[in-house]
């Protein structure tokens, strides 16, 4: 579809990812165009619309979690809609996703291209460990894990304050360098890019690549600090079939 990302990272050939954004869908504003949330109070045959627009381009079979800010990761399954915040796969054609709005999506894959495996990490889910959980699922060494960081809240937009940087900092010191002060007494700004590197590091991952985006600034993109009232984008990752 034009106008969707597709992720410039050394994956196996047979793996398989992308990034939608607002465009190619039927929703209406606030929730236009290509809004992939059900939970958001978009028309529902909107979203269900604009979710085999998505199934259609690639031929696939997504597995669609509802997210709650944890650290669960299944096994992506197509029939049924499960409680997680990751999947995994080692079925082609069966896409792992992440759905977000500035919370951090991250994609796996191992290096012999036989498995992979999505995870939605906010401030909150990154704290308590859902890549942890995520590289834990793929089932292999970490050296040979790849991850692409895909689209979300920036380093100049994310301001937090001081008991999520002790959060972070309580378990990785290192963390620290991840937020600097804001222009507001007593807030940090964070990167959560740079705090998902450094606890990817820290469990023996540097394979790290993508970031750099920010999902309030790029109108591109759905974001709930932006707009509260808004949709949700996917970044989607599949073994070919």
């Amino acid at each position: 579809m034009s106008g969707w990302l597709i992720p410039d990272w050394p994956a196996p050939a047979g793996v398989k990812a992308c990034v939608t954004t607002r465009a190619g869908g039927v929703s209406l504003a606030p929730f236009d165009s290509l809004n992939l949330g059900d939970h958001v109070e978009d028309s529902p045959e909107a979203v269900s619309e604009n979710r085999r627009r998505l199934t259609d381009a690639f031929n696939i079979q997504p597995a669609w979690l509802r997210q709650v800010h944890g650290v669960v990761v299944v096994e992506a399954d197509p029939g049924q809609i499960a409680e997680a915040d990751g999947s995994w796969t080692g079925t082609p054609g069966i896409a792992c996703i992440a759905m977000t709005a500035d919370c951090l999506p991250a994609l796996f894959c191992n290096r012999d291209g036989t498995r992979v495996a999505a995870a939605h990490a906010g401030w909150r889910g990154l704290a308590a460990g859902v890549l942890e959980a995520t590289i834990k699922s793929l089932g292999v060494a970490p050296a040979e894990i790849l991850v692409w960081l895909g689209p979300a809240i920036g380093p100049h937009a994310f301001e937090v304050g001081p008991e999520v940087r002790e959060v972070f900092m309580r378990q990785l010191p290192e963390t620290a360098r991840a937020f600097v002060p804001s222009l507001n007494p007593g807030k940090f700004m964070a990167d959560i890019y740079q705090l998902a590197r450094l606890r990817l590091a820290a469990h023996g991952i540097t394979a790290v690549y993508g970031g750099g985006f920010c999902t309030v600034t790029d109108p591109r993109f759905y974001s709930y600090r932006r707009s509260p009232r808004t949709g949700r984008f996917a970044s989607l990752i599949w073994l070919e079939r």
